[in-house]
């Protein structure tokens, strides 16, 4: 393996940092936008669907462009098209014109999408596969701390006094709400300018840095080679099964991420401590990406470590469905110690041993982040059909695939 300098990964980090205060803003967007536009809990999850549809829709794409333009530049581009999307709120914000939103958030997932199809790879073969977990969890943790900050961050600045406001709204008629909702609406435009602007610095700096080329093309066969001649992506079925339990794993977290703060809400927590709650999640997934990084691979296998994680989402799961209050909240708020590791730990496991077809099964497992779109969806549907609390049954089949994935999927080389 080349030697790679520190320089790179430093980069790698930084990039994981805004992906995740980027992504879990949708953690205070969605009961904001909930309250600006008057939405259904199904409504105000077209967040979560238009951020992350764009990563299937884009995954392919952005393959392609980086095979074009290079690591360097391709970063360059997705920076570029993220603080696009962030102008967008500018005009949508004036207007409070949900559709507007959305695209701007779909923009920005294109972005996103553009740097994840590099970075991902990009970490997983700078060392050892045994240890891509370990790895991974690194960047795990500047993305979470990232999480963790970002819903603070925008929701002491849409949410301040919240609670005033809710109880004001039903009193008032509908130019006096109009006339609010308007003020609340226009808190969004001063944090999206900035982050818009701090984006297009960053891209500046990357275009302008010297950083090695990295070819994302290579087939790994010195990495990881093939044992069994495949002549299409369909015959590694450890990839086939990996997609679809990466696909769960993103559903299930953004599930748990981006909807405890309505759930909180329903339970009767005030909105200044209910707007705290997908932060704690965030710190929860910290605690188990830094056991990933202790225990993986010295004590423990990346595949048993997915197993127990797998068995600990169920397991908080159905006590969500058992408890209520913050007892209930508290297990929702826990799904983020039992989610850390499944990312780390699924993607090497699905890309092993897939020789020349790597960059294509990369390019597949990116796409699975449309999991974020869609089961925050079903959640919805069930929400509004029974109640917030029950929606999140859907999370049992969710790990219950993951845990038959971990024990069994990832090690079938043939169907």
């Amino acid at each position: 393996m080349q030697f790679i300098s520190k320089r790179p990964i430093f980069i790698i980090g930084a990039l994981f940092f805004i992906f995740g205060f980027v992504t879990w803003l949708n953690g205070a967007l969605i009961p904001y936008f909930k309250i600006v536009c008057d939405l259904s809990n199904f409504e105000s999850l077209l967040v979560a669907f238009c951020f992350y549809i764009s990563y299937f829709v884009m995954a392919i794409p952005s393959a392609w462009l980086l095979q074009k333009t290079g690591f360097k530049n391709g970063m360059t581009v997705g920076l570029l098209v993220m603080a696009l999307g962030m102008l967008l709120f500018v005009p949508a914000a004036l207007t409070r014109n949900y559709a507007v939103f959305l695209t701007g958030l779909f923009i920005i997932g294109t972005g996103l999408a553009v740097l994840q199809t590099a970075a991902n790879p990009y970490v997983t073969i700078l060392g050892n596969p045994e240890s891509a977990a370990q790895r991974i969890s690194i960047m795990g943790v500047c993305s979470k701390t990232a999480g963790a900050l970002s819903p603070l961050l925008l929701g002491s600045i849409v949410f301040a006094n919240a609670s005033e406001l809710l109880n004001t709204l039903p009193t008032l008629n509908f130019e006096e709400k109009e006339l609010l909702l308007n003020e609340l609406s226009e808190k969004i435009i001063a944090p999206y300018l900035f982050m818009a602007v701090t984006l297009a610095i960053l891209a500046f700096l990357i275009w302008k840095i010297n950083l090695p080329q990295v070819d994302l093309t290579l087939s790994n066969t010195e990495y990881q080679p093939s044992t069994i001649a495949k002549k299409s992506i369909l015959q590694a079925p450890n990839l086939i099964l990996g997609v679809i339990a990466l696909f769960l794993y993103v559903g299930a977290e953004v599930v748990a991420g981006d909807t405890i703060i309505n759930y909180a809400l329903s339970e009767g927590i005030a909105i200044e401590v209910a707007k705290t709650f997908t932060s704690i999640t965030l710190v929860t997934m910290i605690g188990g990406y830094l056991l990933g990084i202790v225990a993986i691979p010295k004590y423990m296998k990346q595949e048993v470590f997915l197993s127990i994680s797998a068995i600990l989402g169920i397991a908080f799961v159905s006590a969500t469905l058992i408890f209520s209050g913050y007892v209930s909240v508290f297990f929702v708020a826990a799904l983020g110690l039992a989610n850390a590791i499944m990312w780390p730990a699924i993607w090497p496991l699905a890309i092993r041993e897939l020789g020349n077809f790597t960059r294509q099964g990369s390019s597949l497992l990116i796409m699975a982040i449309a999991g974020g779109a869609f089961l925050p969806l079903v959640y919805g549907q069930i929400a509004d059909m029974y109640s917030v609390q029950i929606g999140y049954s859907i999370l049992l089949v969710c790990y219950g695939f993951i845990l038959y994935y971990s024990i069994f999927g990832h090690k079938k080389n043939v169907w």
